[in-house]
């Protein structure tokens, strides 16, 4: 059975393998196919495609995106991205030189109350890692500071949490235009996870639809059967085809697995050559 996984980070944003690891992973646990999405990174594409040249495995050069709707944000995917081309490197260093400024000044409030997050273990060694708030939580685990990263996320880096503050707010048509420009196809990521109704979520893809989307993902580690179901019917509604993917982080999320997310979930292969003849 050809089996794929559209949606996986490594450790150039907040995953904890690095892209050669994830191949390995991938291989072993008999995946045809993935895509490698990091959150406004494609960094570690290079690696994980030189890596991968004589290996049985199939790499999408992807990545994700942050953007704001209606003052909430929404990631969308982008597949086979123009990696090597210098003008997206550029585009995408902007975003990445406000999200900085914003990290920053977490890292200053925390301090100031005495916490021990610095930038120095914010990046783990990976000094062009993208910084998240996955790696603000792993940070105050591994300092005590809190017994997990839910409690990191309730208590302290959560939406209206004390040490909380929002990215700059990257408009959908800013996030669009980079990767209709750069991608092969744009999906919006898991639609459930924005807490919007169903018929929300049609009038966010119909939105998006006019700036250039092309699908959603379906299937994802948080959805239940129903809830996939439903989001398939949204996308044949609206012609817009469908990916899947487990949103693998290694140990940041050690309850999804590579290629079947919380155990039950299967993408098969036919996903991956819908987008191909978009």
């Amino acid at each position: 059975m050809d089996l794929i996984d559209l949606h996986v980070h490594s450790n150039a944003s907040d995953g904890s393998f690095t892209p050669s690891q994830l191949a390995d992973l991938a291989i072993d646990a008999g995946l045809r196919a993935i895509a490698l999405t990091d959150h406004d990174t494609i960094d570690g594409i290079s690696e994980i495609m030189a890596y991968t040249k004589a290996k049985p495995l199939e790499v999408v050069p992807g990545i994700e995106l942050s953007c704001y709707y209606q003052n909430r944000e929404v990631h969308i995917l982008g597949f086979y991205v123009d990696y090597e081309n210098p003008d997206l490197e550029q585009e995408l260093e902007v975003l990445k030189k406000a999200r900085e400024g914003r990290n920053i000044k977490m890292v200053e409030l925390m301090q100031k109350d005495g916490i021990p997050v610095t930038m120095e273990k914010l990046l783990h060694g990976n000094p062009n890692s993208v910084i998240t708030r996955a790696h603000f939580a792993r940070v105050l685990v591994e300092e005590g500071v809190c017994k997990d990263k839910e409690v990191a996320f309730r208590k302290y880096i959560g939406i209206g949490c004390k040490y909380y503050l929002p990215k700059p707010q990257v408009t959908c048509e800013t996030a669009m235009n980079i990767l209709t420009k750069y991608s092969k196809a744009a999906f919006l990521a898991h639609p459930l996870l924005y807490h919007l109704g169903y018929r929300q979520i049609e009038e966010l893809l119909v939105y998006l639809k006019s700036l250039g989307l092309r699908g959603l993902e379906a299937y994802h580690s948080s959805n239940n059967a129903y809830e996939s179901d439903r989001l398939r019917q949204i996308a044949q509604n609206l012609n817009l085809e469908i990916s899947g993917g487990s949103d693998f982080h290694g140990i940041i999320k050690p309850n999804i697995q590579l290629g079947v997310g919380r155990g039950s979930m299967r993408i098969h292969y036919k996903l991956l050559e819908n987008i191909k003849a978009l």
